[in-house]
């Protein structure tokens, strides 16, 4: 089974960037539909993005459209989230997560994935 390591989170001030990164390890990452989750105090996880296997495909949830980008390298069993236009009601603990799915999967729905890392803390002060 796949393992998943967060990294990349961090103190920014808003309008700033950071790009998160999840290693993956343990398993055939292309086998894997991938997918961004938050959670912030006192709150539920919230999705933020997803990405198909193929790389294809992906989404994205409205509150971070057009400053957020995921992409994958299957060759570098890597995934990241170029976060950009960072806001106060960003600060969230951000988990990866992988879906063993078929190639043109990808979901928002937490309940479809089997594997999570330990999650990042992102901290945007006003």
């Amino acid at each position: 089974q796949v393992q998943l390591v967060e990294s990349g989170g961090g103190l920014v001030q808003a309008g700033g960037s950071l790009r998160l990164s999840c290693a993956a390890s343990g398993g055939t990452f292309s086998s894997y539909a991938m997918g961004w989750f938050r959670q912030a105090p006192g709150k539920e996880r919230e999705p933020v993005a997803a990405i198909s296997r193929n790389g294809y495909w992906t989404y994205y949830a409205d509150s971070v459209k057009g400053r957020f980008t995921i992409a994958r390298d299957n060759a570098k069993n890597s995934l990241n989230l170029q976060m950009n236009s960072l806001r106060p009601e960003d600060t969230a603990v951000y988990y990866c997560a992988a879906a063993q799915r078929g190639w043109t999967f990808y979901s928002s729905n937490s309940n479809d994935y089997n594997y999570w890392g330990q999650g990042t803390q992102v901290t945007v002060s006003s």
